[in-house]
């Protein structure tokens, strides 16, 4: 089939065109090192031609690894016979950087043989400040044909319709025998004679920066924007997770009563509507997040957070992008992965997806209140104004954080491939109004494959973990079953924190998911809904006798073990290798199990 190459630098608008002549809806950000991949689509004008879309590059010469992806694949598509057309996508405000490249590309093109048309993106917003582009003398001197079009309102995409149907004559340039340095200089010229005269768009951007990027006012408006988005995360997506958990009870109640077998039922009711409960109920923090942060990144915004955590975040081995997806992760591991492409440098980004499960994330909130509950007094301090309860929650959630911090600090600085990490690169681009539509797209199809990848894993290991709680006596006796009969056999491993085997099975059983801690530890006790009603399982709790040492080894424990089978399921599928996923469960088991030793110790010491 017939194909055309879409080319051109990050932040033009290629992605948006894309869409734009294919139907096809793709990921649209501000950050260089999002889209990672060649994307294909036919044209919805032309579907005997198939447009070939390459991750934004800024040269020829790649660093990154998306751009790398788009270098190898653009010089092995010009010696393929199918290849008609390339079209090179610019930056009508910012000309001079999207013209060095474009030079590149023709010089290129020519040498194969390959006819290459020019669209100036972003016309629009020259428009609005009545700027103009030259776009005749700006073709005259690249030789080749220069469209004006507009991503955003479909402006000029009928002129490019119509160049791609024209036939092609063999071309020829000026530039063909130029070395890239020579190419750099005829950029700055080019934007000097053809573009849009005056600073106009310079000035608004040195005025929002002057804004958020000051000392006093940018830091105030970060971490109301990031209260925001942390806020979202939250009350956004509570309504529709209560929707999600209230459907499927419903079904569940609808459709359980009709199943005639016991163990078909109970099958039924806890393993599919429970096992399918407890990763749907994600997919609205997903959508949420997902719609936030393209909010943040379209608009211009989170690029500037970067730049502003970058240094803090630089003496732990990681950098200002890593900080949206660590903030994520409070809320929730999963999407915090997703947000985790942002990072441009895989080196950065693998030292993220590090940090991310130690991050004090909301599943482990029902544990953590449990346990201060029953352990921690609920008396005050200084004349009322300080909980010790509220304390003890502020400083699991700070330990978490400031474990996440030093692995990646300890890992960076003994990993061998230090010295050979890509620079802190970043492009300010420019503020813009977010479109609404593909961020609303991206977002669906981000939740939607969330459930078909992720779900496939979550829900083999939900019914492993109910087949073992429920056989060999049919769920009467949890501790009589498989999964008790483990926790007795495990039990001398939670000895040193001074648990019994009922600790353990609820730890067993908290791998799936860590709020599943609460019911089980609830269903052995004999309490029915503990994990909605704890009261009394604080009470049972503080009458067993266990000691607080106990108590906090299991905060300590539940603060750094990576009990997540969905997180694990997205780090392979978002790594692209299982022994990460494996290596990050071994090692935050081992690095929990001796801290929660130490803190057992040490506070009995202390008491």
């Amino acid at each position: 089939m017939p194909k055309v190459l879409l080319m051109g630098s990050p932040n033009s608008g290629k992605s948006m065109l894309f869409n734009r002549l294919t139907g096809l809806h793709h990921k649209v950000a501000n950050f260089p090192g999002i889209t990672v991949d060649v994307s294909v689509g036919r044209m919805q004008a032309m579907p005997e031609l198939e447009l070939v879309d390459f991750p934004g590059t800024y040269s020829l010469q790649a660093i990154s690894a998306d751009e790398k992806v788009a270098v190898e694949n653009f010089e092995r598509a010009l010696v393929d016979p199918n290849v008609v057309q390339v079209l090179c996508v610019i930056d009508a405000t910012r000309l001079e950087k999207s013209l060095y490249f474009t030079l590149q590309v023709i010089r290129e093109c020519v040498r194969h043989g390959k006819p290459v048309s020019v669209l100036a993106n972003m016309i629009d917003v020259l428009d609005t400040h009545k700027l103009s582009l030259d776009t005749q003398g700006l073709s005259a001197a690249l030789q080749t044909p220069v469209m004006p079009t507009s991503a955003r309102s479909g402006k000029g995409l009928e002129a490019v319709i119509s160049e791609l149907k024209a036939d092609h004559a063999g071309m020829s340039s000026e530039y063909v025998e130029l070395p890239d340095e020579q190419l750099r200089a005829k950029a700055h010229e080019l934007a000097h004679r053809f573009g849009p005269k005056g600073d106009v768009l310079i000035r608004n951007q040195t005025r929002l920066d002057s804004i958020f990027l000051h000392s006093v006012t940018g830091g105030v408006a970060f971490f109301f924007i990031m209260y925001l988005l942390f806020q979202s995360i939250f009350t956004w997506s509570a309504p529709l997770m209560d929707a999600v958990e209230y459907v499927l009870s419903t079904m569940a109640d609808w459709i359980v009563p009709l199943i005639g077998n016991q163990v078909a039922r109970d099958f039924t009711s806890d393993a599919l509507f429970g096992g399918i409960g407890a990763f749907l109920v994600f997919v609205p923090q997903i959508f949420v997040l997902t719609f936030i942060i393209g909010l943040l990144e379209d608009s211009g915004y989170m690029a500037r957070a970067a730049l502003i955590c970058h240094k803090p975040l630089r003496l732990f081995g990681l950098t200002g992008k890593s900080f949206i997806p660590m903030l994520s992760g409070v809320a929730c591991a999963i999407p915090a992965i997703y947000a985790a492409r942002a990072i441009d440098s895989p080196r950065k980004r693998l030292l993220t997806y590090m940090a991310i499960p130690l991050m004090p994330c909301s599943a482990r909130l029902p544990v953590y209140t449990l346990l201060i509950a029953a352990f921690i007094p609920a008396g005050t301090a200084l004349g009322g104004l300080l909980g010790w309860q509220g304390m003890a929650m502020f400083a699991i959630y700070f330990f978490g954080m400031f474990c996440g911090l030093l692995v990646t600090a300890l890992v960076s600085r003994t990993s061998k491939d230090h010295y050979n990490d890509l620079p802190f690169v970043l492009e300010l681009p420019p503020y813009r109004l977010p479109s609404m539509r593909p961020l609303l797209r991206n977002s669906w199809n981000r939740s939607k494959h969330f459930v078909t990848k992720a779900g496939k894993i979550i829900f083999a290991v939900t019914v492993v973990i109910w087949i073992l709680g429920y056989f060999p006596n049919y769920g009467t006796d949890l501790g009589a079953s498989w999964l008790g009969y483990m926790g007795h056999i495990i039990e001398p491993l939670f000895a040193p924190l001074g648990l019994d085997w009922r600790y353990g099975v609820a730890i067993l059983s908290s791998f799936l998911a860590r709020e599943v801690f609460v019911g089980t530890l609830g269903t052995i006790f004999g309490i029915e809904s503990a994990d909605e009603h704890m009261a009394p399982l604080v009470q049972h709790i503080q009458n067993s006798d266990l000691a607080l040492g106990s108590g906090i080894a299991l905060l300590v424990f539940f603060a750094i073990a990576l009990q997540c089978v969905s997180t694990l399921a997205i780090l392979a599928k978002e790594s692209q290798s299982n022994s990460l996923g494996i290596k990050l469960f071994v090692g935050y088991f081992l690095f929990a199990y001796v801290a929660a030793i130490i803190a057992y110790q040490l506070t009995n010491f202390l008491t």
